[in-house]
Formats: structure tokens, C-alpha cells, sequence
């Protein structure tokens, strides 16, 4: 990847989920040599469950999103290019955007570096601002959610909406250097810096979607490598960066494909595109060029809503399963320690779960082999309650009892399971998706307040 008089806009992505593993530092350093325009990487996602947004918190260690906001930021004022990070700290939190441009005024200091504008968003909105646009106009649920109810949002306790293209548009047009978003589209990271250049938005739009989880779209699998994308009046182009890895036609295509109830549409605040008519071509061994893409504007603005509602207090045991007859009734077991759950504490008011590893504890009622358990069960129990103390016991007994279940034809008193610990660990409260709805907004960045600070030695 020379330079030329006529190429298009050149971005580096060295990871799918910045902090989420560190970034692997020698494709990153070869694509630095491939003359990036601008570095940019997403830092957030759902895939995290609930817990991280409802309780403010993050799914990914500070020495890890240190580590990859340093690689980025030394190299983006070295090479002299903008650099842009959204999503910032897995959630987009307001806390968590600040926490990114505490990071970067601190490594600031720490490399010396020269004076450059720092540009920020916000993206978290209250209940009471999303309760004044609820008595405007109905919040609708996607995925077959119900519209959005004056309760749930009583049961929600963090929000934030997820911005589009224009508060990083508008940011780089303010002459940022270096942009940390709150939660954003994927896709938006990267189409924003090709539409500020005056690049299609069919085309931008693409180029953010293939280009958002680094070398997922590339073959064979290699996690937090780097990629280049190139984006051109005419096509975008993508190639792996680790010698290794290649971005092929089906490795390109199958990951536009990713993530989507429907494959062929990509959508974001203020429209989608459709990819049913792209074409896949072979550029060289490692770049694979696409054209074809279909940019269809919103009738209706709408911006999506993610939030989070703490359901309560966790405790998490581990029961391990080697006797044959046990596993073959591992159900009955399971239900004589409910049992003695409601027998405690009556049928309400907690919730106790079972996830049977080793006979369907990934895909569930989807398990194909069900009738067929291996010779060793894992059962994780997790027991919620309002209460720490509670949960703690309705945890407890709920894996305890699975000790002293009764099962037809057995003789002896030792027991059927075995534990890895005799007490029940305390984790993460329990958190559930509460809002996943559109809300109508009259202007896209009307839910983004925009910030610039100077920062460097």
C-alpha cells in the first residue's frame, strides 16, 4: 500500500472491542507502515450483557483499554492523523467517556506530547428526558419487544442512546485530533471520517460495517489483529495486516453478513443500507474490493435506546455430576432443590437458575442432543434475591439440596453430586436488557452534547 496522487481515504483498525483483549502490537505496527489517514477503533458492545451499563461499570480491565488507547494515540500524533475511539469503555457511559479522556490527558503527559484538541460526546440520557419524548410520541421495541411502558422505565436504571455519524462529523468539522465517543454505532466510527471527506454514504456507510470488528473480516481466525480499509469514490477495499491472515471474498462477505436478523441490511440513525446487490471481488491474495451498496434514507428518525435495570442480588454455585443414574434424572434433582427453595422462602420474590454444562448448557432448548448428556455434568446455579443474605441461601440451598435430592431405586447416603466449593460465590448483581426500542428525535445530535479541551504538554 504506496501512497498515490489518487488514493482514497486509508483507516486503520487494530482491534473489534478496544480493552476488550489487548490489541496485538506487531500487525498494528505493520499497518502503521501502510500510511494510515486516520486510526480509529470501536470500544464498545451489548455482547456484554446487561451488567455493565446498568451498573456503570465495564466488562474490560483499565490496564487493557490503557494499553490499546497508548498504541493508538502515540501513533496517530507521530504519524500527525486523527484518531477516533467509540462506544468508549464497552457502554458509551458518560463515566466511561470520561474515564477515555482521562486516559489520554494522562498518556498525554506521559509521552510529552504536543498540544492537540480533544473532542468528546456524551450519549447517556436520563428517565425523566426519555419520559418527556415518551409523552410525545410512542417508543417502540425492536425484536419483538413490546413499546416501551412508563413501568419499564421505572425499572430502568441506566440509558444511553446510540449516536450516528454526526457528533464525530461535526467534532472532526470543530478540528479534533483525537475523538472519544460515547455509545455509537459501530458502523458510524468509521462512515463518519469517509462522509466528512465527501465520500458516498452508501459506500461510507459499508466501509464502517466491514471494517468495525478489525480481522473478523478476515481468514483464517485471528482475534484483535489489525486491518486497513480504503475507501474510494467507486469501491472500498480491505486488507489483512497480519502476513497470515487474508481478507477473502467470503471471509469479507460473510462478516457484512454478521450480527443481523437480516443479512443484507445494516441499519443506523437516519437510515440503512442495503447489500443485496454488492459485488466481491479478489483484489490481491490478501484485499478483497466491494462496490454495490445501496444507501436508503429514514422516513422517520428514530434513535436507538439501550438500557439496563438491576433485578437484584447474586450468588453463583458450581455442582459437578459424574454418576450415571444422577445425570439421567438430572432434572428431577434440579426440581427437589427448587422445591426446597419455595419451601423456605414461598414461591416468589428470588429467582434460582440452572445452566446443565455438558448436556445443553449453551444452546439450550436448541440442543440438538439433549437425549444425549456427556458423562460429566457442570451445573452453574445462580440465585437473585433483593438481598445479599438471600441470595446468598437461596443459592446455597438450591445447589446444596441437589446433595440430598431422592431418587428412585437409590440405596446408598453418599450423594450423587459433588461441589467445587462448599459455599456459593458472591459475583455481579443481576441485571436484564430493559430498553432495546427507537426513539423519534427531530435532530440527530439533539441527545449528543459535544465537548473540545486542549490537551498535551
Amino acid at each position: 500500500m504506496n501512497k498515490m496522487a489518487n488514493r482514497g481515504l486509508r483507516i486503520l483498525c487494530p482491534n473489534g472491542h478496544l480493552g476488550f483483549a489487548p490489541t496485538k502490537e506487531g500487525s498494528f505496527a505493520l499497518g502503521l507502515e501502510a500510511d494510515p489517514d486516520l486510526i480509529a477503533c470501536d470500544s464498545g458492545s451489548s455482547d456484554c450483557g446487561p451488567v455493565p451499563l446498568g451498573s456503570d461499570g465495564t466488562a474490560s480491565p483499565l490496564a487493557w483499554q490503557t494499553h490499546d488507547i497508548e498504541l493508538m494515540l502515540v501513533a496517530a500524533r507521530k504519524l500527525g492523523v486523527p484518531m477516533i475511539i467509540g462506544s468508549a469503555g464497552d457502554t458509551g457511559t458518560n463515566s466511561r467517556v470520561d474515564r477515555y479522556v482521562t486516559i489520554v490527558r494522562e498518556l498525554a503527559a506521559k509521552h510529552g506530547l504536543a498540544p492537540f484538541k480533544l473532542g468528546y460526546f456524551y450519549s447517556e440520557l436520563s428517565r425523566e428526558t426519555v419520559r418527556a419524548y415518551l409523552v410525545e410520541s410512542a417508543i417502540l421495541g425492536l425484536d419483538g419487544r413490546a413499546d416501551l411502558t412508563e413501568a419499564e422505565l421505572d425499572a430502568t436504571d441506566r440509558i444511553v442512546a446510540v449516536a450516528g455519524v454526526h457528533p464525530y462529523i461535526r467534532l472532526l468539522e470543530m478540528g479534533a485530533d483525537v475523538i472519544m465517543g460515547g455509545r455509537s454505532s459501530d458502523c458510524a466510527i468509521f462512515a463518519a471520517p469517509a462522509m466528512h471527506k465527501g465520500y458516498p454514504e452508501a459506500l461510507a456507510y459499508y466501509y464502517g460495517k466491514v471494517m468495525e470488528c478489525a480481522s473478523f473480516c478476515a481468514e483464517p481466525y485471528a482475534g484483535k489483529e489489525s486491518i486497513m480499509g480504503e475507501i474510494t469514490m467507486e469501491d472500498v477495499k480491505v486488507t489483512a495486516m497480519l502476513p497470515e491472515q487474508r481478507c477473502t471474498v467470503a471471509s469479507v462477505a460473510g462478516h457484512a453478513m454478521y450480527e443481523r436478523s437480516n443479512p443484507y441490511y445494516e441499519y443506523f440513525l437516519g437510515g440503512h443500507i442495503d447489500m443485496r446487490d454488492c459485488v466481491y471481488e479478489q483484489l490481491t491474495d490478501r484485499t478483497t474490493r466491494v462496490t454495490g451498496p445501496v444507501y436508503v434514507p429514514a422516513e422517520d428518525l428514530r434513535v436507538k435506546l439501550e438500557g439496563s435495570g438491576k433485578v437484584g442480588e447474586r450468588y453463583v454455585g458450581i455442582v459437578g455430576v459424574r454418576d450415571p443414574y444422577t445425570i439421567s434424572r438430572i432434572d428431577e434433582v434440579i426440581a427437589w432443590a427448587r422445591q426446597a427453595v419455595i419451601d423456605r422462602f414461598g414461591p416468589e420474590g428470588w429467582q434460582l437458575s440452572y445452566t446443565v454444562y455438558g448436556r445443553d448448557g449453551i444452546m439450550g432448548p436448541l440442543e440438538p442432543n439433549r437425549d444425549r448428556p456427556a458423562h460429566e455434568l457442570c451445573v452453574v446455579v445462580q440465585g437473585v434475591a433483593p438481598t445479599a443474605e438471600m441470595a446468598e441461601e437461596v443459592c446455597l440451598t438450591g445447589s446444596r439440596q441437589m446433595f440430598y435430592a431422592r431418587l428412585p431405586d437409590v440405596k446408598g447416603t453418599a450423594g450423587g453430586v459433588a461441589f467445587l466449593l462448599d459455599e456459593v460465590m458472591k459475583t455481579s448483581p443481576s441485571y436484564r436488557w430493559t430498553l432495546n426500542h427507537t426513539m423519534r428525535v427531530k435532530d440527530p445530535l439533539e441527545l449528543f452534547p459535544l465537548h473540545m479541551i486542549e490537551v498535551g504538554a
